[in-house]
């Protein structure tokens, strides 16, 4: 899928379960646009919510939706992270890191490639 297709505005609400399910699959789809867009060597399967990152030697990097709290979960080898929608981003409930960035920061430290990420909206 072209990253240009899923980047257009878009809007979604999670006033519903079914609602931030729409929500976080398009997040994961401009996610792996972006790295298949880009020449890092990360393979990616996305399973029922959960989106992992396989870095090879690097690791993985592991996404999934927490539809009781509402957020996206990060695991990572430097630690686990929560994502909650605020001011239309996805932001690092401890550190207000937006996603997108949290995403590449964890990618580059963890196994050395380098992903850039469109804003990652939370509406």
């Amino acid at each position: 899928m072209a990253l240009e297709s899923i980047t257009r505005p878009w809007r979604i609400t999670m006033n519903s379960e079914s609602g931030f399910i729409a929500l976080t699959d398009r997040v994961f789809e401009m996610i792996v646009a972006s790295i298949e867009s880009s020449d890092a060597e990360v393979d990616w399967e996305l399973n029922d919510g959960v989106l992992t990152l396989d870095c090879a030697s690097g690791g993985k990097v592991i996404l999934n939706r927490h539809l009781a709290s509402r957020e996206l979960w990060v695991a990572a080898k430097s630690g686990g992270f929560h994502f909650r929608a605020e001011g239309g981003a996805w932001r690092d409930t401890k550190a207000g890191t937006e996603l997108g960035r949290a995403l590449s920061q964890l990618l580059q430290g963890q196994a050395g490639v380098s992903v850039g990420f469109p804003a990652l909206p939370a509406t």
